[in-house]
């Protein structure tokens, strides 16, 4: 069980330094929970859970009606274990030992197929073009330098350009629910994506949030 979470906590680390905002549950339980409040994006479930295995965690998930996709984690082998991931509701599949590489990009294709079916991956604003896919960032024809925590909180008012995103918003999609330092880390990152960006293409909307919009 020490390894499960010795894996759990080196996967959430990979993937929050892409980007990710992660929360780490070590009980199917506690993980169902969570799950069904429904503000996730995603979930990496392994299937030797205790207190609830993840068969029954997805199973539950599904017969409560919720959709968010589910990449199931397990360290079996054989056609029976993956039909039965599957026929409990799982979106993909993944046999321990696995390559991160292979994680991340599972974890990215299913997530580009929840966005929209059949949508493109590029969020345009004007001249400005976020590539969700590659992770890339185009002002008109010249390519934008990110971090993976700037190109998170561009991805999150790019996906409501327009609309006013308040930090709690941010916070809550680009950091986790564990995250107790200064809100105002949100400003540092706005602050950093108008220098690389321009600064008017983020609007301030006192006492409510940030604004995306077209560089005039």
């Amino acid at each position: 069980m020490e390894d499960e979470k010795r894996l759990a906590l080196s996967l959430a680390a990979g993937l929050t330094a892409e980007g990710f905002a992660v929360d780490v549950v070590h009980d199917g339980a506690e993980g169902m929970h969570r799950a069904a409040e429904g503000v996730y994006d995603l979930v990496v479930l392994d299937i030797m859970l205790p207190g609830m295995n993840g068969y029954r965690v997805c199973a539950a998930l599904r017969a409560a009606g919720h959709d968010v996709p589910i990449l199931m984690l397990t360290a079996k082998d054989g056609e029976y274990d993956e039909a039965e991931g599957l026929d409990t509701g799982a979106d993909d599949y993944l046999t321990k030992p696995f390559s991160y590489v292979v994680l991340l990009a599972r974890v990215r294709a299913l997530l580009r197929r929840r966005a929209r079916p059949g949508a493109s991956p590029v969020l345009a604003v004007g001249d400005l073009r976020v590539d969700t896919a590659a992770r890339r960032v185009h002002c008109g024809e010249t390519e934008a330098a990110l971090t993976a925590k700037e190109f998170a909180v561009l991805e999150q008012l790019a996906r409501r350009a327009g609309e006013v995103v308040g930090k709690p918003e941010i916070l809550e999609h680009v950091w986790d629910f564990a995250y107790e330092g200064d809100p105002n880390i949100v400003e540092v990152y706005v602050s950093a994506l108008r220098r690389k960006l321009g600064a008017r293409r983020i609007q301030t909307v006192r006492g409510a949030g940030y604004r995306l919009v077209a560089a005039p």
